[in-house]
């Protein structure tokens, strides 16, 4: 279903989403919806209990509410065109007058290593008007990319809270650090948690884009650390760059003078206490003109600091370095601190063509923690690591289940239909480890039509006993769409049909 462009996220929007990790809009239904809504919501809950992923079945106005204009068009310009909605939703009840834990949703119980590029996403939805003393959902900007708990010095006046009328939903990246407020109000507050996923990687901007160039969004809060440069990277891949642009022309002698200055000043700076300026003293170390032997150095041992903000904008950095960086990186992945190697993925991931020779060494790695980041920043890259899909394909027998799932997911992102792979992804539907199976899953929803190979196995995985096991591979027979995909899809929509009217008070009639 196509999206008008006036529905879609401008720039700024867009900006915004990228450094801050939210969004907070509404749609414009009357009164009267949300009054049905709400109504609907609080008798289910009160004869019946949470009803969990069946939430969206079991009170349909919010189908209506997830295919509202203001909805498919934020979900589209984050997500791309043919998004998908996760068999994972929840309804969220919140009558504490405490504050609840600041967390990352996990992966319905399970752990992965978590993406910088938007494909993920989670609406929450609020039915009710939602005034701050409700307890809305509260949002820690900028916390997207942070692993740890960086929080800037004044954490309740930087916390954003999903506070306004029925109807107000906030859109944000699937990682971003949040919690529920205290609900002072002692009243019911419900809030309606959906996730979706991005099913094609970008070629090109998907929202109502006027300008491909970065531009740092206004109003951001003041204690927020600069991270320019992980800004930046996310913003080309979601305009559909891959890889660092590569610096045009040469400095004459005032610009090298200059460059070295800035060079020095950011260097000295690093050796400061005081995180936020680790941190941007790190980027910008990263917008130099060019690479400077001082400067790689001087971020390579960035990467191991205790400050992730300044770690993590170090590893972006050295990706638009060339290949002193990518070197540099490449070190750091191979080391024996986990977390250093897991920061190196990201920078990799952003690094462009030159990286792929490196990951692809690293695949062969005695670490499992180097062979899971290896295979993440390979599927990050996609098709500039076209070519690697046997080494890929060989992980999937690898003892690690780890390492088995982060192939699979790596595969369907790299998305080449060669042959073998769509068949090797069908066999990790049986594979013992639930998470390998529904990531394999997912990685052929992705190939697409490609993957009509492994149709046969995706039919057994419908009867599979993890729940995500069968949705992924209905999602997955969706997104494959041949004709025998689709017969199969159907025939078990069909008979597994769920009838929102059908209660313990009320089993048949009407």
């Amino acid at each position: 279903m196509s999206v008008n462009v006036e529905h879609l996220l401008t720039d700024e929007q867009m900006r915004q989403f990228v450094a801050q990790g939210y969004l907070l809009l509404q749609t414009d239904f009357a009164p009267s919806f949300h009054e049905r809504l709400l109504g609907e919501l609080t008798r289910v809950y009160r004869e019946e209990g949470n009803p969990g992923n069946n939430l969206l079945p079991r009170i349909r106005e919010l189908q209506q509410a997830m295919e509202h204009p203001v909805i498919r068009g934020a979900l589209t310009s984050v997500l791309g065109p043919g998004y998908l909605l996760h068999a994972h939703r929840h309804g969220h009840f919140n009558n504490s007058p405490q504050p609840g834990a600041w967390h990352k949703d996990s992966y319905w119980g399970y752990k992965r290593m978590r993406h910088h590029h938007p494909w993920w996403a989670m609406i929450m939805y609020f039915p009710q008007d939602t005034p701050v003393e409700l307890g809305p959902t509260g949002i820690m900007p900028g916390t997207q990319y942070s692993d740890t708990r960086t929080f800037r010095e004044d954490e309740q006046a930087d916390e954003a809270k999903a506070s306004g009328p029925a109807g107000t939903f906030a859109l944000i990246h699937y990682d971003i650090w949040h919690r529920s407020t205290a609900n002072l109000a002692g009243k019911e507050r419900y809030m309606l948690k959906f996730e979706f996923m991005r099913v094609h990687a970008p070629s090109g901007p998907s929202w109502n884009c006027r300008s491909i160039e970065w531009r740092t969004p206004d109003g951001l809060p003041a204690s927020m650390y600069a991270q320019e440069a992980v800004w930046e990277e996310v913003w080309g891949w979601l305009c559909g760059r891959l890889g660092p642009e590569e610096q045009k022309g040469r400095l004459d002698s005032a610009g090298r003078a200059a460059a070295a200055q800035t060079a020095a000043e950011a260097i000295a700076a690093l050796a400061s206490p005081d995180a936020a300026e680790q941190a941007q003293a790190a980027d910008r170390l990263a917008h130099l003109p060019g690479p400077m032997p001082e400067a790689v150095q001087a971020l390579g041992r960035t990467l191991a600091e205790e400050s992730e903000p300044a770690a993590l904008n170090a590893a972006y950095g050295l990706a638009r370095m060339g290949i002193a960086g990518v070197a540099e990186i490449g070190r750091a992945l191979r080391g024996e601190r986990a977390r250093v190697s897991r920061l190196a993925a990201y920078g990799l991931s952003a690094a462009g063509a030159r990286a792929v020779p490196v990951l692809a060494e690293a695949l062969a790695d005695d670490r499992e923690g180097t062979v899971v980041h290896a295979a993440f920043a390979l599927g990050e890259l996609r098709q500039l690591a076209s070519g690697e899909e046997g080494a890929l394909v060989g992980l999937l027998a690898h003892p690690a289940s780890a390492v088995r799932q982060a192939a699979a997911e790596a595969l369907g992102m790299i998305g080449a239909p060669e042959a073998g792979i769509a068949e090797a992804l069908g066999a990790s539907l049986a594979d013992e480890d639930a998470q390998v199976r529904f990531t394999a899953g997912l990685a052929l929803a992705r190939l697409g039509a490609a993957a009509d190979a492994a149709v046969p196995q995706l039919i057994g995985a419908l009867e599979d006993e993890n729940r995500y096991v069968r949705a992924h591979a209905a999602d997955a027979l969706f997104y494959v769409g041949t004709e025998r995909a689709k017969d199969a899809l159907l025939g078990f929509l069909r008979a597994s049909r769920w009838c929102p009217t059908t209660t313990p008070a009320s089993t048949f009639y009407p």
